[in-house]
């Protein structure tokens, strides 16, 4: 059953859509690419850092650059801690990943360690906004 839906402008919403990222990444699909997940993965840690920067009515650019994304919640005054900061390293997944020939096939360590940056995002934004 989907989560109730929300107004575009309500950072519950983008959560939401993070945390249905963040299940597709976690997805045990057969024949999957672990390229493809991790692409699901930038895409939960995306949504939820522009959930929090709607939160705080912090205008952003849609953008796939995680690191900008932080660093203008940064300029705002927000502590972004290390696991979250992690998140610039998942960029490269919003492009790279989704195309053959761009990146080189990833293996499992690798999507593990993109995935618990990813979760690590999700519960942060979650915390911060105190939205489950």
């Amino acid at each position: 059953m989907s989560p109730p839906r929300y107004p575009p402008d309500d950072p519950r919403e983008w959560l939401n859509r993070a945390r249905s990222n963040l299940a597709m990444a976690t997805s045990s699909v057969p024949g999957a690419y672990l390229e493809d997940l991790c692409f699901e993965a930038q895409q939960a840690a995306e949504k939820a850092i522009k959930a929090v920067l709607i939160g705080r009515n912090i205008r952003f650019p849609y953008i796939h650059d995680l690191g900008r994304l932080l660093e203008i919640l940064e300029q705002s005054g927000e502590e972004i801690p290390a696991p979250v900061a992690k998140a610039r390293e998942l960029t490269e997944f919003a492009v790279s990943g989704r195309y053959p020939g761009l990146a080189e096939p990833m293996d499992t360590n690798e999507y593990r360690n993109v995935l618990e940056t990813a979760e690590s995002v999700v519960r942060w934004a979650e915390a911060l906004l105190d939205h489950r």
